[in-house]
């Protein structure tokens, strides 16, 4: 293979404070260091101390990883235990009236919420799903709003045993109906209203399409929270409104106790096209890789004021919202809302009002804030922050480079973590009190976690050579299968090509002369342009360092000559541009690419919207702007997009 060319020359850097080092969970590179020692050296024994010293066992498990029937690795597979128990139960005694959540609605209402409101909130519900005869092993989607309520479906199934899986409220109909069916799911859990920018979601209406569309026999219970007016027609039978569920519920559950390999939820990570796939993820393996990360990564202290920013309907959500922060008795924010209403200065209000200390979002939200008010964070007090983080996808180097001086105020890390629904937890990320930053880059594998980047016959390509990323030893928190679909988990993550032995990833990276690792983009995303393979991030970063540009996606389409043409898609930081300076605007940006990375990389074209075709939870549609460079007729499911007038600017082309 020619390997994958690494073009972006970034060479920034910035050391964690004394301050922030001496008071860090891994205080220094020594400290990283001996961690990682230890993993090497032992990594049974490195991984059961971390089992025993962060998770409350019902019965300790003597056994560690089984890799007997590679690729289905199991861990602590004799013990048992209960996440929900991990996450409530063992804080009761210890800060019971400490705020668990703070939930701020779309329209600014605060609502607080301890641990043990929490833990009582989750028993009546539990009891009452058991009351509705839904028990240890059984499936349940949950298509809920962000809220106190989205938190306590996800833990009152996981206290009885049930498997979640949580829809993002933004997926269509279609999409749901979909996974009801994949999952068997037994009820469904939902809500009237969803309330997001101002704007009314009817989730019931969606809930009722879905189960129309036949295949969805499984479904018994539809359990529904009146966010809104309740003004809807109940089925009789078999809908039953949130607040009758839970009347006259005990405030105890008594957890169920389960094996370490239970499936703790299935979370599906594709629908648009092609038979979804659902990832199943373990629940001692995964609560522990939740739990390490935000020691490590969040470094998290016991007064933190701790905000992710995702929809509990994505991997993040899970692990940052409903079990990381709630296993190690943190106080959270929960938000309704989006980032721009009713002004760009949302985030930054939120900050300021509940005193945030670590601030965890997406780089699409940042480059759409830099858009909308590069200057709008000075407004605010954000004094309170200490540690910064950003998810999703690679962040470019200006928009981390604005992130860490416009709101960390150049004194906050920067955490800027590689993982996926499949690892369930951070894989590669600074740890923040030890290892130095470098604008673009997730730096260095967590301890424990043996990432490496290898050519398509699995051989390691040598340092600042590009090839695929993948993780070559198991580890806790990786999914255990695909669900009802075991072959297809083993030939899209072990593929034979690799010699099966090695989980792949999908990303391209290259690692620097530090060791530190740079996301390319995804191996489909790789493009082949006279001879030379490069990788769409490193050509978007150059795009968007530029003072014109707020932000880029790049795609391929086939050309006789090249293989393919640079096809750039860009969102200016001023108005969409007019025929008579379009022109002109692409003639710069070219040259600007050249400039900064070379005349391959130079778009072939460049077209110009308001804004890039995203899903409701922030993510580019790369798929769809890969059907528009080649001019050809959109088929997929565009039901997920928060904009899709957009499609029809982004379909001219500027020469």
């Amino acid at each position: 293979m020619a390997t994958i060319q690494s073009i972006l020359n970034e060479t920034r850097t910035f050391t964690p404070s004394a301050s922030f080092v001496e008071q860090a969970n891994v205080s220094g590179m020594e400290e990283y260091d001996a961690l990682c020692a230890e993993a090497e050296k032992d990594e049974a024994a490195f991984w059961s101390r971390l089992a025993r010293d962060h998770i409350s066992w019902h019965k300790p498990f003597t056994r560690v990883l089984d890799e007997t029937n590679h690729p289905f690795f199991t861990w602590f597979d004799d013990g048992e235990l209960n996440v929900s128990y991990n996450c409530l139960d063992r804080h009761q005694t210890t800060q019971p009236d400490k705020v668990a959540l703070i939930f701020e609605a779309d329209d600014g209402t605060v609502t607080r919420c301890t641990y043990q409101d929490l833990y009582r909130r989750v028993c009546r519900f539990a009891n009452g799903l058991k009351s509705l005869n839904i028990r240890k092993g059984d499936r349940v989607v949950i298509y809920m709003p962000m809220s106190i309520e989205a938190v306590v479906a996800m833990q009152a199934c996981a206290r009885i045993g049930a498997t979640h899986s949580v829809v993002f409220g933004g997926f269509s109909a279609k999409s749901l109906h979909e996974r009801i069916i994949d999952a068997g799911a037994v009820a469904v859990i939902t809500a009237d209203e969803q309330w997001r920018g101002g704007k009314i979601n009817y989730l019931k209406a969606v809930v009722e399409d879905a189960l129309g569309r036949g295949e969805t026999d499984s479904v018994k219970s539809v359990v529904v929270y009146q966010r809104g007016s309740g003004d809807l027609q109940l089925e009789a039978n078999r809908d039953i409104w949130w607040h009758d569920l839970i009347r006259d519920q005990s405030e105890t559950c008594e957890p169920e106790w389960v094996n370490a390999e239970h499936p703790l939820f299935t979370l599906y990570t594709s629908g648009s096209t092609g038979k979804p796939k659902g990832v199943q993820h373990s629940s001692a393996g995964f609560l522990l890789g939740a739990i390490t990360s935000m020691q490590w990564i969040f470094d998290y202290k016991s007064s933190d004021i701790f905000w992710c920013t995702a929809d509990v309907g994505w991997v993040t959500g899970h692990t940052y919202v409903t079990y990381g922060p709630l296993a190690v008795g943190a106080t959270q924010i929960i938000f309704e809302g989006v980032p721009t209403y009713p002004d760009a200065g949302r985030f930054w209000k939120m900050i300021q009002d509940h005193k945030v200390t670590t601030f965890y979002t997406a780089p699409t939200a940042i480059r759409s804030l830099i858009k909308l008010g590069p200057d709008l964070p000075k407004q605010y007090d954000l004094s309170s922050l200490r540690l910064l983080g950003s998810v999703g996808e690679p962040i470019n180097p200006e928009a981390w480079m604005w992130y860490y001086t416009t709101v960390g105020q150049s004194r906050c890390p920067l955490v800027d973590t590689w993982w996926q629904t499949e690892t369930g937890a951070h894989m590669i990320a600074p740890t923040p009190g030890a290892v130095m930053l470098k604008p673009g880059s997730c730096t260095l594998s967590l301890p424990g976690i043996k990432a490496g980047i290898v050519d398509e016959a699995g051989h390691d390509v040598p340092v600042g050579k590009g090839g695929f990323l993948v993780i070559k030893r198991p580890f806790p928190s990786l999914a255990r299968t695909l669900w009802g679909d075991p072959e297809r988990f083993r030939n899209t993550y072990f593929p034979e090509e690799l010699g099966g032995k090695y989980y792949l990833a999908g990303d391209s990276a290259h690692r620097d002369a530090d060791g530190y690792f740079w996301i390319m983009g995804r191996i489909d995303d790789v493009l082949t342009v006279s001879g030379h393979r490069l990788g769409t991030m490193e050509i978007e970063s150059a795009l968007v360092a530029s003072p014109l540009v707020a932000e880029a996606a790049v795609v391929g389409k086939p050309d006789e000559i090249k293989t393919e043409a640079i096809v750039a898609f860009v969102v200016l930081k001023g108005a969409r541009p007019k025929a008579e300076d379009a022109h002109r605007i692409v003639q710069e940006l070219r040259n600007w690419v050249s400039q900064e990375i070379g005349p391959i990389a130079r778009p072939d074209e460049i077209r110009f919207g308001d804004n890039l075709p995203k899903t409701r939870s922030g993510k580019i549609m790369r798929r769809l702007l890969r059907t528009l460079a080649r001019d050809e007729e959109i088929t997929q499911d565009v039901s997920t997009l928060e904009n899709p007038a957009i499609l029809e600017q982004l379909k001219q082309a500027v020469a």
